[in-house]
């Protein structure tokens, strides 16, 4: 019959189905022998699981079979890291870790490994000290002024040397100023309570006295046969980390550098690139030989990668008179001089575009005594060049009173050489200069410092000063006699400028005169 599609059109026939061969492969079972298979396999699982259970040991493969408790699984490296543990804490050799086992240095390698700085650290750090200074502060209230000066205690850290058995220790003046409690911890862990013997702020140096005996002591050494590129070790605390050694060169000597604050021109400083941070103050830097050759300072602000150090010959000069006086005794060699330059040196026509002018001598000083005149120029003194006044300010002020300073001096076309010995100065020096050089006649009345006379057309006249102004300071210190007025323009002639706090009514004026 025919076939039609939806459409009613003739459908071609289907064709013809042809016979299957039968299959040579065995006939999959029967749908009705399936679900007791399933049981079959359901029990094999079953007391499978019930023997591992009963029995950890049972079924376990030999050695050398596929163990689902592999060297991946967890408790096998936990016992492997346990092992390894314990074969590192003992030192027992190597294992299957392939550690192998630390090596104990013989004498001979210790011996070489001993290097010299090695052992400048092990002579020298029993005598560094730290150093924490407490002071109380005061703030200003800012809604009320003075009436509210709520006070806070602050703390410095430091360094320190001790440069005598019997407790006296070196350190620098800005690390212990203002303080009123000073704390030195020892190499032992003692703390012990120091008293302040003297300081003097131009030097950045100070003395302290500790009430102990048979310490670890180290002396000041030599700098005057100082090497450049000789190797300095720095010991010291920065940041509070107690005897830190760093290490480094000599880079530089008779540097010239300013305090942080700017007020203080500090000469003649080493310069080391070993690290010499916050806290490193008043740490020893010492040679390769051990021998203590500066005083470290980190008081110049913006030394990154440069430290500086006050050398041991000044130190040693400065040391001697806090000990014997508790303060640094002033000397007098009677010279006023100036820096040259190249604008001064044309405007005078000197043969030199370097050097210390002198531009006064006193009758009856020193630097009459040794030959020294007006418009001489000095080019060297105790055998290093002069660039500045300072350096000839820092060679009289590094050896004793009364000792021979030779000096090369350069007057017109000429050489000559000379020799200065600065004195402590005569009674009533300061006085006598303040009047010759200021102006000013004071005398003491009520407990105050005050003006008694000025001299006409002086430099204190052409500044309005006036008989009955009260003097309260001299170069940033409170003067209360003029024994202390005296002793400052002293000082203050090794700087060329004295400063004076005035007083006149209610106001107080801070005024400098050249000196």
């Amino acid at each position: 019959m025919g076939w039609l599609d939806s459409r009613g059109a003739p459908r071609p026939a289907p064709r013809s189905r042809r016979p299957r061969r039968p299959s040579s492969r065995p006939a999959l079972p029967t749908l009705r022998a399936l679900p007791a298979l399933l049981a079959l396999l359901a029990a094999v699982a079953v007391l499978a699981l019930s023997g591992r259970m009963g029995n950890p040991g049972a079924g376990r493969p030999e050695a050398g079979a596929l163990d689902s408790s592999g060297p991946g699984t967890p408790a096998v490296q936990a016992a492997e890291r346990q092992a390894a543990a314990e074969r590192i804490a003992g030192g027992t050799g190597a294992g299957a870790s392939g550690l192998e086992a630390p090596r104990r240095s013989s004498p001979a390698a210790i011996a070489t490994r001993r290097t010299p700085v090695v052992a400048v650290a092990e002579k020298v750090s029993p005598a560094v000290v730290n150093i924490a200074a407490e002071s109380t502060v005061r703030e200003v209230d800012p809604f009320f002024g003075g009436i509210f000066t709520p006070q806070r205690r602050a703390q410095s850290l430091g360094s320190g040397l001790v440069i005598e058995p019997s407790g006296i220790v070196l350190t620098n003046a800005h690390v212990i100023e203002g303080a009123s409690r000073i704390v030195v911890t020892l190499l032992d862990g003692r703390e012990l309570q120091a008293d302040l013997l003297g300081s003097d702020h131009d030097a950045d140096l100070a003395v302290l006295k500790l009430a102990a005996r048979n310490l670890r002591a180290v002396p000041l050494g030599q700098s005057s046969d100082l090497m450049i590129g000789e190797t300095v070790v720095a010991i010291g605390n920065p940041f509070g980390l107690s005897r830190t050694v760093t290490m480094g060169v000599l880079s530089a000597v008779g540097r010239t550098v300013p305090s942080e604050s700017g007020e203080r021109l500090f000469t003649d400083f080493l310069q080391t690139d070993a690290s010499i941070n916050p806290g490193n103050s008043g740490g020893p830097l010492v040679d390769i030989l051990g021998e203590v050759i500066g005083i470290n300072s980190a008081i110049v602000s913006g030394a990154n990668g440069i430290g500086f150090a006050i050398p041991a010959d000044r130190a040693r000069r400065v040391v001697t008179d806090l000990l014997r006086y508790g303060e640094l005794r002033p000397v007098w060699s009677g010279a006023r001089l100036v820096t040259v330059d190249e604008e001064l040196a044309r405007r005078y026509r000197l043969p030199v575009q370097h050097g210390a002018l002198v531009r006064k001598v006193y009758p009856g000083s020193p630097a009459a005594s040794a030959g020294l005149q007006e418009n001489d120029v000095i080019v060297a003194a105790a055998g290093h060049p002069v660039a500045s006044r300072e350096d000839v300010i820092t060679a009289i002020y590094t050896v004793q009173a009364d000792s021979p300073i030779p000096l090369e001096v350069r007057r017109g076309g000429r050489s000559q050489r000379l020799v200065l010995r600065a004195q402590a100065p005569p009674q009533g020096t300061g006085l006598a200069v303040l009047e010759r050089s200021v102006g000013l006649v004071v005398g003491g009345g009520r407990g105050e410092l005050a003006v008694q006379r000025v001299i006409r057309g002086s430099a204190a006249d052409r500044r309005g000063l006036a008989a009955g102004d009260l003097v309260l300071g001299a170069n940033g210190q409170r003067v209360g006699s003029a024994d202390d007025l005296a002793r400052e323009v002293l000082r203050a002639m090794d700087r060329g400028s004295l400063l004076l706090a005035v007083q006149r009514g209610p106001f107080v004026y801070n005024l400098e005169f050249a000196l």
